[in-house]
Order: structure tokens, then C-alpha cells, then sequence
């Protein structure tokens, strides 16, 4: 059974039960055009499930007392405008610090613009509040590219250098890399792709952001880091990994919290740590349960999710344990096909009164936003493109991922929503 079609791009699994070898699971190719399989040595971008290496070099340091947790991160990065926000905060999601690259969409950057962390920090820089209250979980990737220059400026070294010496090398992980610099060639790695009407489309980006993500890994090498995880945690004997350093918070989805760089589920008999990454037309998954069960995937196309695979085989386990992983595997794959997307609405706005409602700026974003009305669906362009928005409330119109809530009926001003990006005041040019 295969969940690619011929010819098309696919995924890994790797499945380990407590004290037993893993069990692999390959389908699909590395590189299309030169029709390379995946294999156990295919380097997929896990995305975000880069955090939980970050964070870890961050507990690191608090250890070495380098750093100290609930020191204000300001202290080491001046140019935060947030004093009160700590080092504890950035890890734990609850600095209120708005997404750095959701902000760089609204200044019209496109698909393949580059743009580096230099740029995305000024725009965290920029921010002069929180987005959330106190204490409230907003996933922001800004977190984690703040935490990459702090360790930076502590170690004099870089994000990946320092991982290399002390994460990667010592655990055996070599086929793992933070990509620096986004021509830099990773041995092995896959291409990831997207699938059109004609075929598949590359959809890697000129970007590169060590800390956030852009780490490259086998699901060789993660099995070897959640092997260190599990001993560190059996051996701690804590609730959860580094809790009597970091305590969990409430994350975004209930029942879990969220700790260094790791969703965790605490209830009894659920007990794990995981997080997904989402990156470039790359999925990635990592799972481990507090008895030692391992459960990683990996992607390399957007028809496919790894977190889907991966919660298949979670589930088959729960209600068959001493299923066959040879068989099981293949079939939890299946599950990791995305759900097909309704097509676009193609309706035109041609031969109907559009109405120009001005140009907003907003002092947190650079650029600026226009908005035009037709009939009752709002257009809110950038840099060419538009994004159609249809009513939602009373003054709010949503889509493709955020919401604009109008103050009044002349529209001097509006309140923009994004996902990871919200409250963002915009107010109209003269």
C-alpha cells in the first residue's frame, strides 16, 4: 500500500516501542525530478518541531547560569521595547509578542520575496504591547527568533553551531542541521513540492530562520533526541521534561499545556510530549509518551500531514497494542492524505461599482493596506494582490486567515486580526 501516487513526492514513518528497535516506513520521493525514494537517510525541514532543540539550548544556559529564566529578555536584547517580558515568556508562548512573518505578509511580501531574520526582528522591535494579556498563550514564531539571537549573544556563536556542539554531535544526530542560509546544501535532503493541475510545484522559499525552524533531520536523528528526552526524563523523575525548571502553561488547545518547545498532554494514562512543524510544503510530527513510545513522521508535500499520520498510529496503538508495526504503519500513512480544498469562489467583481474606501497604515507594520468595497464584500489589497472578505458580523469581514472589524461607517479605521497577529490598529491615511 502507498499513499503517494507514482511519481510523487511522500513521507517517512518511524515507530518505537518502549525498550524495542524502531520500526521504519518509507513512501513517495525525495526529489522528483531526479527521482530519488525516501529512504531512511532522507533530511526532511521539521518546522517547528525545531522549538523543543532551541528551548532545550535555552534551559542549557539558565543551568550554566548564563541566563536566568525570569529575567526580563529586554536585558539582553535592548532593542525590546516590551520590558516585562521574560525569557520564561518567549518559551512558553505568553510574551503577547505578535507573529514577526504574519506582520511581513501585510507589507505585500510575496512567496518568494526574501527576507531575513534581521528583517522580522525589527518588526518585533517594533512592537511597543502585548497583543494578549499577561500570561495568555499566542503561538508566535517571534518568540523562538528572539530566543536565537539571545542565545547568539550569550554564546557569541551561532544558533547552529552551538547545536551542532552541544546537541547534535554528542547524541550522534549527523544527519541534522539548522539551515543557516538558504543556499546552503544539506546532504540528503528532500525537495518539497506542492501538486497542480499539471503536476507539482517546488515550494521551498529563500527564507532561513534557525530557532523558529529550518532545522533538517532524519526521523533516524529524532529518534536518537527523544531517546535522550525520555532518559532525561525518567531520570529527573518530573511530571513532565524540565518542569522543575519551566513550568508548562496553558497552550491554546485543551487538555494541553505547552513547556520548552513541547505540547504536552498531563492527563494520566495520556501522559506525552509532541509538537508538529508546518514549513516550506514540509510537515513534520514528534511524539513521546511518558513509557518511552516514539512516533515520528515526516513530509515532504502539502497534500500530506504528518500529524495526521502520526495521530493514526497513536490511535491503532491505543485500542490494539501489540499490533503488527508492519502492517500498522502502511495503514495509519493512509490517513495523512489532507482533506481536497473547495475551489475558490471565481465569481468577478467586473461591471459592478467598486468603492474606494483609502489607504490605512498601521505604525506596528511597515507599508500600507487599501481597502474597496463591493456590495458587501470587502477587498483589502497589498502590493497588487487582494484577498476577498466576506461579512462575518454586524462591522467584521474574514478570510484567508484573519478578520478586519470596521470602527465606523465611513471607515476611518479598522481593527485587523491574523491568526498569530492579532489587534492590529490601522488607521486611514491622509
Amino acid at each position: 500500500m502507498s499513499v503517494a501516487r507514482p511519481g510523487a513526492p511522500g513521507l517517512t514513518l518511524l515507530v518505537r516501542r518502549p525498550d524495542q528497535e524502531p520500526a521504519y516506513w518509507h513512501t513517495g520521493l525525495a526529489s522528483i525530478e531526479h527521482h530519488v525514494p525516501i529512504g531512511p537517510g532522507t533530511a526532511f525541514n521539521a518546522g517547528s518541531v525545531a522549538k523543543q532543540i532551541t528551548a532545550h539550548l535555552v534551559l542549557l544556559a539558565a543551568r550554566d547560569s548564563l541566563i536566568h529564566l525570569h529575567q526580563p529578555a529586554a536585558d539582553l536584547l535592548p532593542r525590546l521595547q516590551l520590558t516585562d517580558v521574560t525569557i520564561a515568556d518567549l518559551i512558553t508562548h505568553t510574551s503577547g509578542l505578535r507573529d514577526a512573518e504574519s506582520l511581513l505578509s501585510l507589507a505585500g511580501l510575496r512567496d518568494l520575496d526574501h527576507y531575513t531574520a534581521d528583517d522580522l526582528r525589527n518588526l518585533a522591535y517594533r512592537q511597543r504591547e502585548r497583543a494578549l494579556p499577561q500570561g495568555q498563550f499566542l503561538y508566535s514564531n517571534t518568540n523562538y527568533l528572539l530566543l536565537a539571537e539571545l542565545l547568539e549573544t550569550v554564546h557569541c556563536t551561532t544558533v547552529a553551531d552551538l547545536a551542532r556542539h552541544r546537541i547534535f554531535d554528542p547524541f550522534g544526530m549527523h544527519a541534522t542541521h539548522f539551515r543557516a542560509d538558504p543556499r546552503q546544501v544539506v546532504p540528503g535532503a528532500a525537495a518539497a513540492y506542492r501538486p497542480t493541475r499539471d503536476g507539482w510545484q517546488h515550494t521551498q522559499t529563500p527564507v532561513a530562520l534557525p530557532g523558529p525552524g529550518t532545522l533538517f533531520t532524519t526521523t533516524g536523528d529524532l529518534d536518537r533526541w527523544l531517546g535522550h528526552l525520555h532518559q532525561m526524563w525518567q531520570h529527573d523523575n518530573n511530571p513532565l521534561p524540565w518542569e522543575e525548571v519551566l513550568g508548562y502553561r496553558t497552550a491554546d488547545h485543551q487538555p494541553y499545556l505547552y513547556g520548552p518547545g513541547l505540547y504536552a498532554d498531563p492527563r494520566p494514562g495520556h501522559t506525552a510530549v509532541f509538537h508538529f512543524g508546518h514549513e516550506h510544503g514540509f510537515s513534520a510530527a514528534a511524539h513521546l509518551t511518558r513509557d518511552g513510545l516514539r512516533v515520528i513522521a515526516l513530509a515532504n508535500t502539502t497534500d500530506l500531514a504528518a500529524d495526521h499520520a502520526t495521530a493514526a498510529v497513536l490511535r491503532e496503538l491505543a485500542e490494539q497494542p501489540g499490533q503488527d508495526l508492519a502492517e500498522l504503519l502502511p495503514q495509519a500513512a493512509g490517513h495523512a492524505r489532507r482533506p481536497a480544498k473547495p475551489a475558490a469562489d471565481g465569481r468577478d467583481d467586473d461591471g459592478q461599482l467598486r468603492r474606494e474606501l483609502g489607504h490605512f497604515t498601521c505604525d506596528q507594520v511597515p507599508g500600507a493596506l487599501r481597502l474597496t468595497r463591493t456590495g458587501d464584500t470587502l477587498h483589502l489589497w497589498r502590493r497588487g494582490t487582494q484577498d476577498r472578505l466576506a461579512p462575518a458580523g454586524p462591522a467584521t469581514w474574514a478570510g484567508n486567515g484573519y478578520t478586519i472589524t470596521l470602527e465606523t461607517d465611513h471607515v476611518d479605521g479598522f481593527t485587523l486580526n491574523l491568526d498569530r497577529a492579532p489587534g492590529l490598529v490601522y488607521r486611514k491615511r491622509s
